[in-house]
């Protein structure tokens, strides 16, 4: 498993370098110092466990063409884009460059704020570049304005692809095709912070997917990530 981003050379960097480490994660960078700082993210939650995120992007949000390394992403099963990255310019092209190179591309839609700030050009991944998308229930109704949840499914199942969408206490569904895969949320959990929800249901997921497990069986350890991940403080296991 590995990872593509940005950081400088400072404490957050090095932070963040040492935990993918520990994580067993090959970091495909070369740390150095950057115009901008490594990015953070300050989180506020409360009693309701709901989140806000203060998020500066830093340097990581510069990511430009120079920073996919080709050779990781050609060797790779699958790749997996994050839509908090993507912005006109170059980010753009760096996306462009994974994507051209990739054998196959799940991304995250990420946040309701992206998906309206990128509405076109989002829609334009999701039906001619992304093999896998992965979005909550308010994202994906957004993206496409749909007043309602039977025109997400119409819509998905047009696309041909595979979409994977939250839908809280809901619990998750999945369209490929013509076939609607749903899996309800596990009962009498002790729900403290939502942070790393999405996430870890999209971990969860691709590793039963990679690992060929069926759509539903993916379904449910998505669900069992998440379940666990909301249960704690913190969005890392």
């Amino acid at each position: 498993m590995g990872f593509i981003g940005k950081v400088s050379d400072d404490k957050f960097g090095s932070k963040y370098e040492a935990g993918l480490k520990k994580e067993n994660v090959e970091y495909f960078y070369s740390k150095k110092n950057e115009e901008l700082p490594t990015g953070t993210c300050l989180i506020l939650v409360t009693p309701d466990s709901e989140r806000t995120m203060c998020t500066f992007l830093g340097t990581a949000g510069k990511i430009n063409e120079n920073d996919i390394n080709i050779n990781a992403i050609k060797k790779s099963k699958l790749i997996f884009l994050e839509g908090y990255l993507w912005d006109e310019g170059e980010p753009k092209k760096a996306f462009n460059k994974a994507i051209n190179n990739a054998n196959k591309v799940a991304m995250s839609l990420s946040d309701q704020f992206c998906v309206d700030r990128h509405k076109p050009h989002f829609l334009e991944l999701v039906k001619n570049k992304l093999d896998i998308i992965f979005a909550n229930e308010q994202e994906i109704t957004s993206l496409i304005e749909a007043k309602s949840f039977n025109e997400v499914i119409n819509f998905s199942k047009q696309l041909n692809k595979l979409i994977v969408i939250t839908r809280g206490e809901k619990g998750a569904i999945a369209i490929q095709g013509k076939e609607v895969i749903e899996h309800g949320v596990l009962k009498n959990l002790e729900i403290i912070d939502l942070t790393g929800a999405g996430d870890l249901f999209a971990a969860g997921f691709l590793h039963g997917y990679i690992n060929k497990l069926s759509i539903k069986n993916s379904l449910e350890k998505g669900t069992e990530m998440s379940s666990r991940v909301i249960q704690q403080i913190g969005a890392r296991l």
